[in-house]
């Protein structure tokens, strides 16, 4: 699953992962949609923009955990910032990790939540 608020990159990113081999099973462009699809889908990882507008990707991350023990080290901030200016928010997360959207593949997703 894919949370977002960019409705152009979610369907970019889509594309792209879905060819690389990663199914996408959903995508969200808030926190409650992210709950919400997160309790239909079941996803086995998910991605979260660490900005979704006016919301928190970080604060996301820890309601999706609070709700979804399993997803724990299974969800994977992205952000169009480089690493250098995130490392110590995604630190303080309970997040996998952290990919650059640049940079984003499935590969790079595996990587990190095996």
């Amino acid at each position: 699953m894919i949370v977002d608020d960019s409705e152009q990159f979610l369907a970019v990113a889509r594309k792209y992962l879905s060819r690389d081999g990663l199914e996408v099973v959903a995508t969200a462009t808030s926190q409650r949609e992210a709950l919400e699809k997160a309790e239909e889908v079941q996803p086995d990882i998910v991605l979260v923009d660490i900005n979704l507008g006016d919301e928190s990707g970080v604060e996301l991350t820890h309601l999706l955990i609070d709700r979804f023990p399993h997803l724990r080290s299974r969800i994977v901030l992205i952000s169009t910032m480089d690493h250098d200016d995130v490392a110590d928010l995604v630190s303080d997360t309970p997040a996998a990790g952290f990919i650059p959207k640049n940079v984003l593949s499935a590969r790079a997703v595996g990587e990190l939540v095996a």
